[in-house]
């Protein structure tokens, strides 16, 4: 993209209409098949009208613009951490808003932390490292301080109260005894 995601997002208005109740944020090599349809799923059954890339993209738009524009117009994002999240330029461009918009406009973000450990998340161990190894050595340090925003942006987002997911099955919670 050739604007950064923060120019773009500044031409949207403060004084936006809430379009979707929850913005799901997820790597999709992790979750997409599994435990983020069955959220995206859970959540329409309750009436919560959700915006998930591949169910309300428009064909022929911008993706970039329209995801900024679906976090804004979004009441709650949900973003689901997992171990290849950190490894997607998308994924992390996208909490930069999400984050923005929190401070900005008071969004609610809720964590959910799936077969990751939230220490690891918030102080980028375990599989963050290498990736963000990998977004250092592809943009160097200096790249506006792209690298900088998303370690960021992780940091508070993980920093805030969600839940803990390590012993869900194949997207399902464990039955209680």
């Amino acid at each position: 993209m050739a604007a950064s995601w923060a120019d773009e997002a500044s031409s949207f208005s403060t004084t936006v209409q809430h379009k979707y109740d929850v913005f799901l944020s997820f790597s999709g090599i992790n979750t997409r098949m599994n435990f983020s349809s069955h959220l995206l799923a859970a959540l329409e059954q309750h009436g919560f009208y959700t915006f998930r890339d591949d169910t309300k993209l428009n064909r022929g738009e911008d993706i970039g613009s329209e995801l900024l524009k679906a976090i804004e117009e979004s009441s709650i994002s949900i973003v689901v951490f997992s171990k290849n999240y950190a490894m997607s330029k998308w994924c992390l461009d996208e909490l930069v808003w999400i984050v923005e918009c929190k401070k900005t406009f008071n969004r609610i973000v809720l964590p959910i932390f799936y077969d990751v450990d939230p220490f690891d998340v918030r102080t980028q161990k375990g599989s963050l490292v290498e990736a963000f190894a990998k977004h250092e050595d592809h943009f160097g340090k200096s790249s506006d301080g792209k690298v900088e925003k998303w370690r960021a942006a992780i940091t508070e987002a993980a920093n805030l109260s969600g839940w803990d997911l390590k012993n869900v099955y194949n997207g399902y919670f464990p039955q209680a005894s």
